[in-house]
């Protein structure tokens, strides 16, 4: 009798606790971990309001043909890249690469960005931008992005893209954000149903 009660007990206990926090959603690691950052107030980009709203991104659901292999050529000799923002702040960045790469049997190829003068924790950070036919409507009309890092660059060449984990610029939450603005070259001509949909914003 003793056991059954310390039984009830405890799955009393277990239940109360998972009411009181609710579990972080998400279908992947990626998913739930932006999903935790937006309702952490110290790292969300959502106002007030949309913070007190907030209950998960909109996402796509994950698809395995989004998550390609691209080719990476490395660009050493390419310009510096005066990125134009939202605001009247100018990002600096240099052309580090192209990748290429295929979905539906379709070739696309994107342009991947390096800051020129990052702090020294994002030396290895790579900066992914691309719109394409999802945009202004099932996804923010800005375009999204991608990050990715000198580390993931294989030996053979290649590169993996997952566009599972595309994700919105802080200015689709608020327009206190100075986000760079997409190069119209980095606009892929088909529907990328993947990564974070487009968020209706709160004032």
């Amino acid at each position: 009798m003793k056991k059954i009660m310390l039984i009830a007990f405890i799955i009393t206990c277990l239940s109360c606790n998972s009411q009181g926090k609710r579990a972080v959603l998400g279908e992947s690691e990626f998913q739930k971990e932006l999903n935790r950052d937006f309702k952490d107030a110290s790292k969300s980009p959502l106002t007030k309001k949309g913070l007190k709203e907030f209950k998960g991104l909109d996402f796509f659901p994950i698809e395995a043909k989004y998550k390609v292999v691209a080719k990476f050529e490395e660009t050493p000799n390419a310009p510096i890249f005066n990125f134009p923002t939202t605001t009247d702040r100018v990002a600096v960045y240099k052309k580090y690469g192209i990748i290429t790469f295929s979905i539906d049997g379709k070739d696309f190829e994107l342009s991947v960005y390096k800051n020129v003068n990052p702090k020294p924790e994002y030396a290895n950070n790579l900066f992914l931008p691309f719109l394409d036919n999802t945009n202004g409507k099932a996804s923010y009309k800005g375009g999204r992005f991608i990050d990715l890092y000198t580390t993931d660059i294989k030996a053979n060449g290649t590169i993996e893209i997952d566009f599972n984990k595309a994700y919105n610029p802080y200015c689709a939450y608020s327009d206190r954000y100075s986000c760079p603005i997409t190069p119209p070259d980095n606009y892929l001509d088909i529907e990328i149903k993947a990564g974070v949909r487009a968020y209706k914003k709160t004032e």
